[in-house]
């Protein structure tokens, strides 16, 4: 190997390593935020309990469905992921 292959594949180990640790601190922030919603999210939001989620309930048993929510979920963290990983 040359001196200048070494370097480029030092170089591109340190740029894969800014990448890795971006990308850590982007699924952390996410991991914080997911967790601030689900903690205080039943005080403030209504998810679970919108128009569209479904629930059975028998003797002894009871199904829930969150279709609604899990659309309005779905929506909030496209937004955000298209807004963070725009390139």
């Amino acid at each position: 190997m040359t001196e200048n292959t070494q370097h480029t594949h030092r170089k591109g180990v340190i740029l894969m390593s800014h990448d890795f640790g971006k990308t850590l601190m982007m699924i952390g922030l996410a991991l914080v935020v997911a967790g601030a919603v689900i903690h205080f999210g039943g005080k403030f939001l209504a998810l679970g309990r919108l128009p569209g989620d479904f629930s059975w309930e028998g003797k002894g048993w009871s199904v829930h469905f969150p279709l609604a929510s899990s659309i309005v979920i779905s929506i909030v963290l496209t937004v955000l992921a298209n807004l963070f990983f725009r390139r």
